[in-house]
């Protein structure tokens, strides 16, 4: 958890740079996102000296030459403003662009994705002054701790505070986790967001194996490798979300993620690996009006649903993603649970019908507040090819543990994620619970019966509670009552006034 200390300092960087003249919050976290880059390649020569000055021999794949020692973080931090702004505008920023180019099995740092990505990567400080402000501010920050990283990173991402052009928008922390809690991927697990933004989902995911699975995780060279470079995927067509993301994920200790440029949603190209029924893991909270070039939408989405509504085209694509077995937790507008056209009924007549559609979480409307007031749910599902729905699991979240106004102030005393935890866990043994509790379960069939309706409201049982009213002469003889009372008044006034 970020500490006091240092939410105030990253608190002041921000400042400085808004009152630089940097004043879009996504533009603050992308120069932000540079600088650290650049001092974690500083790090990294730094760790590489150390080990070959113990062995007494040569430097192994170095990033920087002896020709590029003025680029490093620690040499060019003591500069002064002027010359320090020249070296990173005209000299770092470039070889950092470069960095992504370099040929394969150069170095470690040139075949991360978080190098690649650099490679659009545009200086924009204002001023050497601001840009020499902030390299200090960031220089006093210890960033040694992992958790001290990402942390850091996370809350200088939990600042943004306006939705994306595309329909994107936050998904809060706590929501992000309760899902990851709730489908428990292990190493085994290979783990895709094909609208991954931040890599929110991604870096929750990390927590969650590291957390309790880091002997397995750990224990050889293959396994880290694998939880390194093959364990988490990630797709997105914003440029600066696969900068932020990447960042975001080396920040929470996983070197080289799969992230990458794609629209999910769209043909694929010639040079393009075909990777359905890779994926073992989807963890999502998809574009729900995002734009949608309809001519250039994948084929064989359309096929399963005919529509350009991106939220129902992203549930045929994951199950198109997963590998037979595979899980997801997508969150989802209400309207795909019972909405009336032939795409929303026939994408669910292929989740409870041809898979296995294990449950639902109807959240508030407030959740996604100050970003949007839309209400969702979150689904989760199986793939099986084969059917295998028998129940499904419903639970009606009232609150996530804050406020559901545009302030959205902790109310942990009202949480119910706990709950919803504890349930989902031992969902087999719901079949008792009333339709009137938090969390029932429904028979598949009455559900087909419904049109495959599944929003909760449908099978929910409002209980109303009896309420005594006096007999209708009582309520009568009192209005006549009330009516004198007032003609006697007015009488009274009209007197006064005479």
């Amino acid at each position: 958890m970020i500490t006091g200390e240092l939410r105030s300092k990253v608190d002041k960087i921000w400042d400085t740079m808004w009152s630089g003249g940097v004043s879009n919050p996504l533009s603050v976290i992308e120069q932000m996102t540079y600088l650290l880059f650049i001092k974690r390649l500083d790090e990294l020569q730094t760790l590489k000296e150390r080990k070959a000055s113990r062995t007494g021999k040569p430097i192994e794949d170095p990033i920087f030459t002896p020709e590029q020692d003025a680029l490093r973080w620690s040499r060019f931090r003591d500069n002064a403003p002027e010359q320090m702004f020249v070296t990173v505008r005209d000299g770092v920023f470039p070889f950092i662009k470069q960095l992504g180019d370099k040929p394969q099995g150069d170095t470690e740092a040139a075949n991360s994705t978080y190098a690649h990505h650099m490679k659009d990567a545009l200086f924009s400080m204002p001023s050497p002054r601001v840009l020499s402000n902030v390299v200090d501010q960031l220089d006093k920050i210890d960033m040694s701790d992992a958790d001290t990283k990402g942390d850091l990173y996370e809350y200088m991402l939990g600042k943004i505070a306006s939705a994306g052009q595309n329909g994107q928008f936050r998904t809060p922390r706590h929501i992000i986790k309760l899902m990851v809690d709730m489908m428990a991927p292990t190493p085994k697990d290979a783990i895709v967001d094909p609208a991954c933004g931040t890599a929110g989902f991604l870096v929750a995911a990390a927590e969650y194996m590291n957390e309790h699975h880091a002997t397995a995780i750990y224990q050889n060279a293959e396994s880290r490798k694998k939880y390194a470079e093959d364990t988490f995927f990630g797709f997105d067509f914003d440029t600066t979300m696969l900068r932020i993301g990447s960042m975001n994920m080396l920040l929470h200790g996983v070197e080289n993620p799969d992230i990458r440029y794609r629209d999910s949603l769209a043909e694929r190209g010639e040079n393009e690996g075909d990777d359905s029924g890779t994926y073992s893991l989807i963890l999502a909270n998809p574009p729900f009006a995002g734009s949608l070039d309809y001519e250039s939408t994948a084929k064989d989405l359309q096929q399963v649903v005919k529509t350009k509504k991106t939220e129902l085209l992203f549930i045929a694509l994951f199950l198109r993603l997963l590998e037979a077995g595979g899980r997801a937790a997508v969150i989802v507008p209400d309207g795909v649970l019972f909405g009336s056209s032939n795409a929303h009924k026939e994408l669910r007549r292929i989740l409870v019908e041809e898979h296995k559609l294990d449950g639902i979480v109807s959240m508030p409307s407030g959740v996604f507040k100050p970003y949007a007031g839309v209400s969702t749910a979150i689904v989760f599902f199986t793939k099986t090819n084969s059917g295998g729905t028998d129940h499904v699991w419903f639970y009606d979240m009232q609150s996530d543990g804050f406020s559901l106004d545009d302030k959205r102030t902790p109310q942990p005393d009202k949480s119910d994620l706990a709950d919803i935890l504890a349930r989902w866990q031992q969902r087999s043994e719901e079949t008792g619970r009333k339709r009137t509790e938090q969390s029932f379960l429904v028979p598949k069939q009455e559900i087909v019966n419904n049109d495959y309706d599944l929003s909760i409201n449908r099978y929910k049982e409002v209980v109303h509670e009896a309420v005594d009213y006096d007999a209708p002469k009582v309520i009568l003889a009192r209005l006549a009552a009330l009516e004198e009372e007032i003609a006697k008044g007015r009488q009274e006034l009209e007197a006064l006034l005479g």
